[in-house]
């Protein structure tokens, strides 16, 4: 199992040529960190710059990072757990040795067993541990749903979770948001403020719009970084930008 498995899906995705840099959620993500058994759940449609965002989360981050890119082929409970190990054990060698012997075996395992062995061989870990699952919402299999959910139920004070998804999972986060486990960044937080779309536009694509041009574009596409960036490209096709922008009203 482990001979076929994609490195490149456990790297960190470089940063975007003309990313724009977001303190304000990352600091709000920052501060999930100081809430022990925590973990951060962004969710939103395509093309909000979820794994930009959280590429450049981890950035700033003082501890070792496990990142795993999720894809339709991770549906399978053994594929999926042996990607998280793999990701772990690049931090912590000794993480998970008994769940990759169990995974290996052919008669199917209860939902907890691996998570629990991870969450027992974290807990003995002397510092803490980041671990990201980038497009969760690939998942649609209610046996890994289920086992991640028991995961994130039973965090080790020294793990913290960062999850990107289109769509919320199947989790009981309601029971998450009560106790205080839960750090939502979603749509709305996402979408980019006029300052934002001004630093992309004007520093990040070089087209100079004036103020109320940046607005038009910022309203009209919803703070959406797809359009935003759409739209800046289309731009760079035309001469009078101010024409372009005045079109879209």
């Amino acid at each position: 199992m482990l001979d076929s498995l994609l490195s490149t899906k456990l790297y960190i995705p470089p940063a975007r040529v003309n990313g724009v840099s977001r303190p304000r959620l990352t600091e709000k993500m920052l501060s999930g960190l100081n809430q022990p058994g925590s973990f951060t759940l962004i969710s939103g449609p395509a093309g909000f710059g979820k794994t930009t965002l959280l590429s450049e989360f981890v950035k700033t981050v003082h501890q070792p990072v496990a990142w795993v890119s999720l894809d339709a082929g991770d549906n399978d409970p053994s594929q999926f757990w042996s990607y998280i190990i793999t990701a772990l054990r690049s931090i912590q060698t000794e993480v998970g040795d008994s769940a990759l012997s169990l995974i290996q075996m052919p008669q199917p395992l209860p939902t907890e067993t691996i998570p629990s062995i991870l969450i027992n061989d974290l807990a003995t870990v002397a510092y803490d541990v980041m671990l990201v699952l980038d497009d969760y919402h690939i998942i649609q299999n209610d046996n890994i749903h289920e086992s991640v959910a028991f995961l994130l139920e039973h965090l080790p004070i020294n793990l913290y979770v960062a999850i990107s998804t289109r769509i919320d999972p199947p989790w009981p986060l309601a029971r998450f948001r009560a106790r205080n486990q839960l750090l939502e960044i979603r749509a709305q937080d996402l979408r980019f403020t006029t300052q934002e779309a001004a630093s992309f536009l004007n520093q990040k694509m070089e087209l100079n719009l004036a103020v109320e041009d940046v607005e038009t574009l910022e309203e009209r596409t919803e703070g959406w970084a797809a359009g935003l960036q759409l739209a800046a490209l289309s731009m760079k096709r035309h001469s009078d930008n101010s024409s372009f922008v005045n079109a879209l009203k």
